[in-house]
């Protein structure tokens, strides 16, 4: 059984206050990609911990696969009545680490639902909800994978209608500069600039911003490198740093000019990481 832990785009992000609780509250538009990594669990026999492959899986080698945060979800998943023992769970680990596309949320989010399902645990279990949001402010819209307006720490989550988002192309880059989500945070000037607008979320993504990425940028002024980048190419419809950087993303008006900004970026920085998808 295999599960695509999709990458988490965040179309704006804005953040409104500090909170006692050291958290923000920020209102959000999250969306999602076609690809990611992948959670891939063995049979019922099979029974182990966490195996991590892929690209970036060096990335992880020095830390701890027992407080991976994929294992985090699943035993805390076995704890419910009714769940198995756990299987052998592999970890296709494709997408940047530390980038601001869900990373380890989305991991846990698709071993959830991959869990879920081997044990027939239904996804509208307020059990399950409870689970992901006790495990970060980004596994609930990540367990969810799709369109939604995040408010509060970014879980008090509202769908969204976006059948004029699903399919259209989309293009990641990093500059291959992990980058923490808490001192970007602490960077925050403490400024509400104003309330994200609702409706449509493409046109509410177009009028709003992401607070986050002034702070990003000073840390990594390279970000600042690939959103001009990614602006400046053909049919680019918005071109913007996603969540706490450093991935940044483009929207395109054709999958052809997603892949001729692919092409061009890749020639001029083969450095830098790229993902060439759609939105679902």
């Amino acid at each position: 059984m295999i599960e695509t832990a999709f990458a988490k785009i965040n179309l704006a992000l804005h953040v409104r206050r500090r909170r006692d609780d050291a958290y923000h509250d920020i209102e959000t538009i999250f969306a999602f990609a076609e690809h990611g990594d992948l959670i891939e669990i063995g049979g019922e026999g099979e029974t182990g911990g966490l195996t991590i492959t892929g690209p970036f899986a060096d990335v992880l080698s020095g830390t701890d696969p027992v407080d991976n945060l994929v294992m985090r979800a699943a035993r805390g998943l076995a704890a419910l009545p009714g769940a198995g023992r756990l299987p052998a769970i592999r970890l296709d680990k494709r997408l940047p680490v530390a980038a601001g596309i869900g990373g380890g949320s989305a991991d846990a989010a698709a071993a959830i639902r991959l869990l879920s399902r081997r044990w027939g645990i239904g996804p509208g279990d307020p059990r399950v909800a409870a689970l992901a949001a006790k495990l970060g402010a980004d596994v609930p819209a990540c367990l969810l994978s799709a369109t939604a307006r995040g408010n509060g720490r970014g879980d008090d989550l509202l769908a969204m209608e976006a059948s004029g988002l699903r399919g259209m192309p989309l293009l990641l880059v990093n500059p291959g500069l992990p980058l923490t989500t808490g001192p970007v945070f602490a960077g925050w000037d403490g400024v509400d600039r104003g309330p994200l607008g609702g409706g449509d979320p493409l046109a509410a993504a177009l009028a709003g911003r992401n607070d986050l990425e002034p702070p990003a940028r000073a840390i990594h002024p390279a970000i600042g490198d690939v959103v001009d980048m990614l602006a400046a190419r053909r049919g680019v419809l918005l071109a913007r740093m996603s969540g706490s950087g450093a991935s940044c993303f483009a929207l395109f008006d054709s999958s052809g000019a997603r892949d001729d900004a692919d092409r061009t970026i890749g020639k001029l920085r083969p450095d830098w990481w790229r993902l060439a998808s759609q939105l679902r």
